[in-house]
């Protein structure tokens, strides 16, 4: 069992910045993939961005490509998604997600095995 512990959530300004982390309770593998989604009050869980195993690669859903930036220390088993010029569309929780072995779609939340608790992101206008 995989434990996922996010931090960094809060309320911002609309313009402004945040950094989310997800650490992992053990190594991932090279070919896993962590990824953060978002579901705001109402709303369906939504794909938010990815990245893959050793070589870093990287996905982004539309609405956030250009202004959110997913990194992961493989060292500390450790991602993290940068917010930048954050909107009040932005508000969310946003779950951290794991997938030792992927066998789905990086954007599709049936993918990932594992989720965190999960970190409220708000931004006031």
């Amino acid at each position: 069992q995989v434990h996922l512990v996010e931090s960094g959530g809060g309320l911002v300004q609309a313009g402004g910045s945040l950094r989310l982390s997800c650490a992992a309770s053990e190594r991932t593998s090279t070919i896993s993939i962590m990824a953060w989604f978002r579901q705001a009050p109402g709303k369906e869980r939504e794909f938010v961005a990815s990245i893959r195993g050793s070589i870093s690669l990287t996905a982004y859903a539309s609405s956030v490509k250009g202004r959110f930036t997913i990194s992961r220390d493989n060292t500390k088993n450790t991602v993290y998604l940068q917010m930048n010029s954050l909107k009040p569309e932005d508000t969310a929780v946003y779950y951290c997600a794991f997938a030792p072995t992927p066998k789905g779609p990086y954007s599709s939340s049936n993918t990932y095995d594992y989720w965190g608790q999960g970190t409220q992101v708000t931004v006031s206008s």
